[in-house]
C-alpha cells in the first residue's frame, strides 16, 4: 500500500516514508539490474536449479562504482487503471525521473482491493516495451523496414484518397480498439464519420455484441445490471459461461466474500473451469445448449410456481407466452436430450434458485459466441425476470465483459449501426451530433456515398467478406479495398485461413498498435500467388499505451476512472488521438475533428486534450447518460477512493481536499447513467432498474423505448410500479417537450433551456434542461417507466429457440432444431445458415470431425495475446499452445499428455499444439485458448514479424481452424462451438 502524502494530487512530487524507505532499499540494492539481468549474472534460467559455483550469490553485495542509483532524483506517484479485462483495478506507478519503476495494487480502490492478477501485477514492464514496435515500418519485398512518421503519413492519406476517388468512402474499412480510453474510441467514430463511412467496428463485436442487443431489447440497455461488488449482496449466484477465475480473476474476491456469508455458488459449463472448482455445484453441458438447460430450469420454476407473479405482472410483459413455450417444449426429457443435464440436477439448480433470494447471474462468451447468442442472453435474462431479480441489490444480470474499455468502447466508440452513445444513424441523431461537433449537416451527409449515411456498416466479423464476397452481392458500390487494425488482434476472429487471403488482397493493410500484433506477420507471410496484390501497401505506426496518455475507461460495471498519464512515450510513439489528428489533417478534414478541442503540446506536437474531448462527450450522449461524468468529477474519484464503501460503492461523506468537491451521495466512477449535467450532480447508476431508490440516488425502472402498446395491450409499467418518490406512480413513456407541456412542468425550464428544449426530446435537448426538471423537481425517469419485453417482437426469434450450430456433432438433433434460413443483404453482406448446415449434414461431417471445438481465456494472457505474450514477466509463465483433452479420446489416438497433436478442421487447416490429457473436458469435446499467434499450422511466424518486435511466446492460433457461423441480430461469430479431429504429430 501507498502510504504518500502527495503535494498537488496523484500526480505531484511526493515526499513520504515509503519513498524515503524506497530510495534506501535501492541504494543499498546491486547496481541497478532487471530481472533478465539478474538471472542472466547470476546462471538462472528458466527451469534451471541453484548450482554449486552459483552459491556466490549469498556473498554480500558491493554497490558498483560510479553507478547511479536509483532514488536520487524526482519521484512521483502516477494512479491509472489496469489495460487488460474489464475489473477496472487500480495502479499507482512510482515513477523516477521519467522512469517506471515500481507499481502498487490501489489498497482504498472499491474495486479490486489492493489486489491484482498475474497480468495486473506485470503491467511495469509496458514502461519498458523492449518488445514494442518503436517506429513507423513499411513492408517492402517481404521484410519491414523503417520510414519516417511524415513519410507514413503522407503515404496512408495518398492511399486513402487514391481509394476514395476510384472505389468511394465505403472502401475504407477501420476497426477500432477496445484499449482506446473513451476519448479515443469517441473521437475514431467521430473522424470515421468525417471520412464519409459506417465501416468502423471494435473488439466488443465478437464478445459481447449479442449481449447488448439482447439485453438493451429486453429491458432498455445492454450493459451489466449491477456490479462486482453488489455480488456480495447475493444469496446464489450461476456463472453460465463464464470463466471468471481466469478471465476476471479479481472480480472473484468479492464472490469468495459472498461465499463467506453463505451465497451458494453454480457453475455452468462445458469444461470444468478454475471458476467450476470454487462452485457449489458444477453443471456440464454440451456447448451451445444453454436455452435448453435455461428453460429446463424455468420449466421447474413455473411448475412449481416459484416465479415472481408480482413482479411479473407489474413489470414485465409477455411472460405468459414465455411459460407456455417452457411447458410445451422442454420437458426435463428434451432438456436432458439437448444438453445432457439430468431432470434431478435441472430441478436441484432451480430450487437453489428459488429459495436463495436475491439471486444473480454471471455469463460471457460461452453464452453469446453463437449463431443463436442473442437468444441465449435474452432467455438468461428471462430467468432472472421470472424470479423477480432484475433491478434489484444481488440480483441482476451481471455481464463481465472481456477489455479493459470494451465497455466503453461499445458506448461511444465506433459501432458500424450506431453514433455514440448507440444513437441511431437517422438523420436527426446525425443533426444531433453535427451540432454538438459544431459542423453542417450536410458537409457530413456529402462525405458518405449516396444513400449510405443512414445504412449500417459492414462487421469486424465480416470485413473479410467485404474483401472476398462477389461484388454484385455486397450492398455498398465497392468491395474493401484498405483496412486499417487500429489496436485489434486478427487472431481473435474466426476462419484465419479466410482472413490471410483477405489481407493479401488488400491494396492498403495499415496496422496502428504498441505491438506489430500478428496482423503484422499475417501480411508479411507468404500466402497464395493468385491472393497477391501486387499493388498492394502495408504500414505499421506504432501507437502508445494507455500508460504515456491520459484519459478515461469505464469498466464492467458502468464505473468510469480516470487515467494519469505515467510515463511520455516511448520510442517513437504516439499517442492514438494524435495520430488521429494528424491523419485528418492529410486527408483535409483535421480543423473540424478537434474544433471543439484546446491543443496541447506532446514531443514538441500538437495533440488534443483528452479532458476536452470527455466535454464533449458531456454535452452530447444524453442516451446512456456521460453527461454527468465531467473529468473534475472523475478526478476527485480517482484521488478519494477511501471514501466509497466496498460493497454499495456509495460515499457517505468526504469532500476533496484540493477542489472542495462534496462526495457525498455519490456511487464510485459515477457509474453510468449519471445523468444531466455534471452540475445537477447526479450520483451515478450502481443498480439499473432498482425501483426502491430515488431516480436522484441512483434508482430507476424499466425503459420505455419500445412504444406504448402491443396488441391492444400496454407496455408501460402497472399502477403503484415506480421509482421511489416519483411524482407520477405509474407506467409512463419517455420524456419530450410535449410530455413536460402536457404535465405542466414546462415552466420550471429557464427561458434559456426552453429554447433548446423546444421540439425536442430528453436524448436531443442539450441544456439538459428537461431532464433537471424531470429528475430532480420531480423524481421521474427521463427515458419512460415501462415493462420489460419478455417477447422481442422484432427479432428473427420473438421467444428464444435453440438452434444446433452449424458445424455440430450431432446430425439428429440439427433435424430437431435447424438453423435460420439464409439472408441475402445482412450488414451489407449476404449470410448463410441453412445451406451451411445443410450440407455438413450431407457431408457427413460429424463423422470426419467428431469433436466439439471449444475456446476460452487462461489467466496468464488477454485478448489476441500479442501484448502478454512479449511480457516476459508472464511469457514464462505460460509458455505453450495446448488442447485440452478427455483421456478417453487422446487413448482412442494414441496421444500422450504432454505429446504434440495435430488439430485439424472442416476448412482444410491443421495446427500443431501440445496435448494437454485431462478430465476438464468431456470425451466429446476439446478445448484451446485462444491467446496465441505467431505459429502458422506448424511454421514458426518469426521471420515475417519486425525484427526485435516478436512476442516471446508464440504458438498456434485456435482461429486458424475455426469455421464459418453468424449470429442472427448482430453477426457475432460461433466461435465457442465448431467440429474438429485430431491425431499424433
Amino acid at each position: 500500500m501507498l502510504l504518500t502524502k502527495k503535494q498537488s494530487g496523484t500526480s505531484g512530487a511526493v515526499s513520504s516514508p515509503f519513498i524515503h524507505s524506497l530510495r534506501r532499499g535501492l541504494s543499498q540494492a546491486l547496481p541497478t539490474l532487471d530481472r533478465r539481468s539478474f538471472l542472466r549474472r547470476s546462471g538462472l534460467g528458466v527451469g534451471v536449479g541453484l548450482a554449486a559455483s552459483q552459491l556466490t550469490l549469498v556473498q554480500k553485495a558491493h554497490a558498483g562504482k560510479g553507478t547511479s542509483i536509483v532514488g536520487a532524483g524526482k519521484v512521483e506517484v502516477k494512479r491509472t487503471i489496469c489495460t487488460h479485462c474489464s475489473v477496472g483495478c487500480a495502479v499507482d506507478a512510482v515513477v523516477e525521473n521519467g522512469v517506471w519503476v515500481r507499481q502498487e495494487p490501489v489498497f482504498d480502490s472499491p474495486i479490486n482491493l489492493g489486489a491484482h492478477c498475474a497480468k495486473g501485477a506485470a503491467l511495469r514492464e509496458h514502461g519498458h516495451g523492449e518488445y514494442r514496435l518503436r517506429y513507423p515500418m513499411k513492408l517492402v519485398k517481404g521484410k519491414y523496414e523503417r520510414i519516417s512518421w511524415d513519410t507514413a503519413l503522407t503515404e496512408i492519406s495518398a492511399k486513402m484518397l487514391e481509394l476514395r476517388k476510384a472505389s468511394g468512402p465505403d472502401s475504407i474499412y477501420v476497426v477500432g480498439s477496445s484499449k482506446s480510453n473513451n476519448e479515443q474510441a469517441y473521437l475514431l467514430r467521430k473522424f470515421v464519420s468525417f471520412w464519409g463511412t459506417n465501416n468502423c467496428d471494435h473488439q466488443a463485436r465478437i464478445c459481447h455484441s449479442t449481449t447488448v442487443a439482447g439485453v438493451a431489447n429486453t429491458w432498455g440497455y445492454g450493459a451489466m445490471t449491477n456490479s462486482y461488488n453488489d455480488m456480495q449482496n447475493s444469496k446464489v449466484a450461476m456463472y453460465i459461461g463464464s470463466n471468471a477465475a481466469e478471465a476476471h480473476p479479481v472480480s472473484m474476491l468479492h464472490m469468495l466474500h459472498a461465499k463467506e456469508n453463505g451465497c451458494k455458488m453454480i457453475v455452468v459449463d462445458p469444461r470444468f473451469t478454475r471458476t467450476a472448482a470454487k462452485a457449489d455445484e458444477y453443471v456440464r453441458i454440451r456447448s451451445g445448449t444453454d436455452i435448453p438447460f435455461l428453460f429446463g430450469l424455468m420449466y421447474h420454476i413455473f411448475k412449481n410456481g416459484w416465479e415472481d407473479k408480482k413482479y411479473i405482472n407489474d413489470r414485465v410483459f409477455g411472460m405468459d407466452a414465455i411459460k407456455t413455450e417452457v411447458m410445451a417444449k422442454w420437458t426435463p426429457d428434451k432438456v436432458e436430450e439437448a444438453c445432457g443435464v439430468k431432470e434431478d440436477q435441472v430441478f436441484k439448480i432451480a430450487k437453489m434458485l428459488h429459495e436463495n433470494n436475491p439471486g444473480t447471474i454471471v455469463w460471457c462468451m460461452g453464452q453469446t459466441q453463437h449463431t443463436i447468442g442473442n437468444a441465449i442472453v435474452r432467455a438468461s435474462c428471462l430467468l432472472q425476470l421470472a424470479l423477480g431479480n432484475v433491478g434489484k441489490t444481488g440480483g441482476g444480470t451481471n455481464i463481465f465483459r472481456g477489455h479493459d474499455n470494451v465497455q466503453g468502447a461499445t458506448d461511444v466508440g465506433p459501432n458500424p449501426d450506431s453514433l455514440p452513445g448507440y444513437y441511431g444513424l437517422s438523420e436527426g441523431s446525425w443533426k444531433h451530433f453535427a451540432n454538438a461537433w459544431g459542423v453542417d449537416f450536410e458537409w457530413i451527409k456529402k462525405q458518405y456515398a449516396p444513400g449510405m449515411m443512414g445504412k449500417n456498416g459492414i462487421t469486424v466479423s465480416r470485413w473479410i467478406d467485404g474483401v472476398l464476397e462477389n461484388n454484385e452481392l455486397i450492398d455498398q458500390d465497392s468491395n474493401l479495398r484498405g483496412v486499417f487494425y487500429w489496436g485489434h488482434a486478427p487472431n481473435s476472429q474466426t476462419r484465419g485461413l479466410d482472413m490471410k487471403r483477405a489481407m493479401d488482397k488488400l491494396d492498403l493493410l495499415v496496422v496502428v498498435d504498441p505491438y506489430p500484433s500478428a496482423t503484422a506477420s499475417m501480411a508479411a507471410m507468404p500466402g497464395k500467388a493468385e491472393d497477391l496484390n501486387p499493388n498492394r501497401a502495408v504500414y505499421l505506426l506504432p501507437a502508445c499505451t494507455q500508460f504515456e496518455t491520459s484519459g478515461s475507461c469505464t469498466a464492467s460495471n458502468r464505473s468510469i476512472q480516470w487515467r494519469e498519464k505515467v510515463i511520455e512515450p516511448l520510442w517513437e510513439s504516439r499517442s492514438d488521438h494524435m495520430i488521429m489528428y494528424q491523419l485528418a489533417q492529410k486527408l483535409g478534414f483535421g480543423a473540424e475533428l478537434v474544433k471543439n478541442y484546446k491543443m496541447q503540446k506532446v514531443g514538441g506536437m500538437d495533440e488534443p486534450v483528452p479532458e476536452d474531448i470527455l466535454r464533449e462527450i458531456n454535452k452530447c450522449v444524453w442516451t446512456i447518460g456521460y453527461t454527468g461524468q465531467s473529468p473534475e468529477r472523475l478526478k476527485a474519484h480517482m484521488k478519494n477512493m477511501n471514501v466509497f464503501d466496498v460493497k454499495t460503492l456509495k460515499a457517505k461523506g468526504g469532500k476533496d481536499k484540493e477542489t472542495g468537491y462534496d462526495f457525498t451521495g455519490d456511487y464510485f466512477g459515477l457509474p453510468w447513467p449519471c445523468y444531466g449535467t455534471p452540475e445537477l450532480k447526479h450520483p451515478g447508476s450502481p443498480n439499473l432498474y432498482d425501483t426502491s431508490k430515488h431516480v436522484m440516488d441512483g434508482g430507476g425502472n424499466f425503459r420505455a423505448n419500445f412504444g406504448v402498446e402491443r396488441d391492444g395491450k400496454s407496455l408501460l409499467a402497472e399502477d403503484g410500479s415506480h421509482s421511489l418518490g416519483a411524482d407520477i406512480t405509474t407506467g409512463y413513456p419517455e420524456l419530450d417537450h410535449i410530455l413536460l407541456k402536457k404535465l405542466g412542468w414546462w415552466d420550471e425550464l429557464t427561458e434559456a433551456e426552453k429554447a433548446k428544449a423546444e421540439g425536442k426530446n430528453w436524448k436531443t435537448d442539450s441544456s439538459g434542461g428537461m431532464i433537471r426538471v424531470f429528475m430532480k423537481g420531480h423524481g421521474c425517469h427521463p427515458f419512460g417507466n415501462a415493462k420489460a419485453r419478455a417477447v422481442v417482437w422484432n427479432f428473427p426469434d420473438p421467444i428464444p429457440q435453440h438452434r444446433e450450430p452449424l458445424y455440430g456433432t450431432r446430425p439428429d438433433l440439427m433435424a430437431k432444431y435447424p438453423t435460420h434460413d439464409d439472408r441475402k443483404a445482412f450488414w451489407r453482406l449476404p449470410t448463410l445458415y441453412k445451406t451451411v448446415q445443410d450440407k455438413n449434414i450431407a457431408d457427413k461431417l460429424h463423422e470426419k470431425f467428431p469433436l466439439i471445438m471449444t475456446s476460452g481465456r487462461l489467466v496468464e494472457y488477454e485478448g489476441g495475446g500479442e501484448e502478454t505474450r512479449s511480457n516476459p514477466w508472464l511469457a514464462e509463465l505460460q509458455q505453450e499452445m495446448f488442447v485440452e483433452i478427455h483421456p478417453k479420446s487422446a487413448a482412442d489416438r494414441g496421444i500422450r499428455n504432454g505429446e504434440r497433436a495435430w488439430v485439424t478442421s472442416p476448412t482444410g487447416a491443421r495446427i500443431n499444439v501440445q496435448a494437454m490429457v485431462t478430465e476438464r473436458v468431456a470425451p466429446d469435446t476439446v478445448f484451446l485458448p485462444f491467446h496465441f499467434s505467431g505459429r502458422w499450422q506448424g511454421v514458426d511466424m518469426l521471420p515475417h514479424y519486425p525484427k526485435g518486435a516478436a512476442p516471446i511466446v508464440r504458438g498456434e492460433a485456435v482461429n486458424t481452424a475455426t469455421t464459418y457461423g453468424y449470429d442472427s441480430v448482430t453477426m457475432m461469430q460461433e466461435s465457442k462451438t465448431t467440429i474438429c479431429n485430431i491425431e499424433k504429430a
